[in-house]
């Protein structure tokens, strides 16, 4: 996928992402352990996820599910919903085939393994991208915690808004997201204390 530039929040974000989590639930439901006790879990994620803040005009989904499927049990759920396996522009493609462990977490190589799909905009809509994770990736946990403190704290959403706002300057002309994705870790690093802080705190208050 070629670069794209960051745009202000869009509230049609919020409903679009619910619909497709919706759409995404009901078909994947057969992947579900046959006892019930590890469910599909079909988030929407990243900046679009986040009230009021700017993004990319890319519809960011998380589906965790245990074990992770194969590519062609993935394609003939999502395929008739417009879905495709994505490959990414080069080998080492950030997040394509697997997540990078956050600093601190589990470093077991397996637990992030991923796949990764897209689909195109078409009919108005944005794309949309769907990480699809082990239940119990570390990576996963992660990107659902950021999303919450953003939208619990204002001015670290404002501080993120800013520096996405920057990066994608830098790289308008690139065609693809490694570098921009790349360049993001630097505020990912610098802010996780402060994420893992609130996090602490709503759970101690909870």
């Amino acid at each position: 996928m070629p670069a794209a530039i960051v745009d202000t929040h869009d509230p049609r974000w919020t409903g679009i992402g619910r619909r497709w989590t919706e759409r995404l639930a009901g078909a994947l439901d057969d992947l579900e352990s046959r006892d019930g006790t590890d469910p599909v879990v079909v988030e929407h994620i990243g900046s679009t996820a986040v009230p009021g803040l700017a993004a990319k005009p890319i519809i960011d989904l998380q589906v965790r599910v245990a074990p992770l499927p194969s590519e062609a049990a993935l394609e003939a759920a999502l395929g008739p919903l417009g879905f495709a396996i994505e490959r990414g522009a080069r080998p080492d493609s950030p997040g394509v085939y697997r997540d990078i462990p956050r600093p601190g977490a589990d470093p077991d190589p397996d637990l992030y393994r991923k796949r990764l799909l897209t689909r195109p905009g078409i009919d108005g809509e944005p794309p949309v991208i769907l990480h699809v994770r082990r239940l119990d990736s570390p990576f996963a946990a992660y990107v659902v915690a950021f999303r919450d403190w953003l939208r619990a704290v204002p001015a670290e959403a404002a501080a993120y808004e800013a520096t996405k706002r920057a990066l994608a300057a830098r790289h308008a002309d690139a065609d693809d997201y490694d570098d921009y994705t790349r360049d993001k870790t630097a505020f990912l690093d610098a802010a996780q204390s402060r994420m893992e802080r609130w996090t602490a705190e709503v759970g101690t208050s909870s």
